[in-house]
């Protein structure tokens, strides 16, 4: 009988999920809500490389070509790595791309049958043979719904998804008072190079954060106006009790001497 194995997220997690399924005897199926593989890759901004030197961010099984010789791939050749993995294993017909996954619901054994179950020993045999999730997605092109049915669910979604991660403020403390503009990384890196380029040039720039977004983001504005125009990186540390702010650097400086 042929066992179902439902995976959310075609990045790089999804991707070797994906394989090892199949390796696994498993039918995949890989939902991905965009039109094309990669996950956090499909949305960096362009100027973006890796901050983990090529030989630590490889497939064990699949390594980079002889043609990338730099140490820090850029996001393109981060994308094609990717997508000659996938085609190498022909993963790319059980992916379904603009598929967005509703709901998921375990119809099963009882709660207490459940903790009855022997902890897994990473043998690969499942908790139990009983069960399946019921998979309720809907195409985004159509607007279609459809449910099925998969004997397991591998969430590959990872940390930085679709949701972002916006601070709240009080009222008549926020963004609405400020008279620029006020936007998430995440729309800054959906936007092509040279529209973000044209969005920042001209224009003084404060980035809040100190992570891998903030610094591309920062480097990126800078390249942009040169000199004549500063980009400040401002930390935010915060507890339950105070907010403090740090400048942390100015990116004009480095580009000045």
């Amino acid at each position: 009988m042929e066992r179902k194995v439902g995976i959310i997220g075609a990045g790089i997690s999804g991707l070797l999920a994906c394989k090892y399924a199949l390796a696994k005897g498993y039918h995949p199926l890989v939902f991905e809500s965009r039109s094309t593989i990669g996950g956090v890759w499909t949305k960096t901004v362009e100027t973006t490389k890796l901050q983990t030197p090529k030989p630590l961010y490889e497939f064990s099984d699949f390594p980079w070509p002889s043609s990338v010789e730099t140490v820090f791939p850029d996001q393109n050749q981060v994308f094609d790595y990717l997508k000659s993995y996938a085609n190498h294993f022909d993963l790319l017909k059980h992916i379904r791309f603009n598929t967005k996954v509703v709901s998921i619901k375990y119809e099963g054994p009882s709660d207490e049958e459940i903790q009855s179950w022997a902890l897994w020993g990473g043998n690969g045999n499942p908790f139990g043979n009983m069960g399946k999730w019921t998979v309720t997605i809907q195409d985004l092109l159509s607007q279609t719904i459809e449910v099925m049915q998969v004997e397991f669910v591998v969430l590959c979604l990872g940390r930085f998804s679709d949701l972002p991660n916006m601070p709240e403020f009080p009222s008549g403390k926020g963004p609405e008072v400020f008279d620029g503009k006020v936007m998430h990384s995440m729309d800054y890196a959906a936007l092509d190079y040279e529209t973000a380029r044209n969005l920042v040039k001209g224009k003084r720039v404060t980035v809040v954060g100190f992570q891998k977004s903030a610094l591309d983001i920062a480097m990126e504005t800078s390249i942009a106006n040169g000199n004549t125009y500063t980009t400040v990186l401002l930390l935010l540390l915060s507890s339950q009790k105070y907010l403090i702010s740090l400048i942390l650097y100015d990116m004009s400086t480095k580009l000045k001497s």
